[in-house]
């Protein structure tokens, strides 16, 4: 199975973070376990690959998941921060309680799935 998403919440965000994954920069991300639940999408699994859309809907990236862990956000360690190659640590937590607040609310305590990907091919 295949999916398709966006990275981001927003068009800037989302060619930013296109650009972070294309560099090399960004070979992780992480998501809300909540959202996975409530939208039915499957959550990922090692070796699945997906579809990074830009925010226009077009393809973009082919990545494959390597490692899925599910972590509480307090309990995310800064190697894996790091690895989403936003900033340092503080600025991981920054950026992503911000995210997390306007898309359906943030609490320390909340549960995230956190996933590691390499690029396979790139539609650029």
């Amino acid at each position: 199975m295949t999916v398709s998403f966006k990275f981001g919440d927003t068009r800037a965000l989302n060619a930013h973070l296109l650009e972070l994954v294309r560099s090399g920069a960004k070979t992780a991300t992480c998501g809300a376990l909540r959202d996975f639940q409530q939208d039915g999408e499957p959550l990922p699994k090692v070796g699945r690959r997906d579809v990074a859309l830009d925010w226009d809907g077009n393809p973009s990236l082919l990545i494959e998941t390597t490692e899925v862990t599910i972590r509480r956000f307090c309990e995310v360690p800064e190697e894996f921060a790091l690895a989403e190659g936003e900033g340092d640590y503080e600025t991981w937590r920054r950026v992503h309680m911000a995210f997390f607040a306007r898309n359906g609310g943030f609490d320390a305590e909340m549960d995230l799935v956190c996933e590691r990907f390499r690029v396979v091919e790139d539609y650029a």
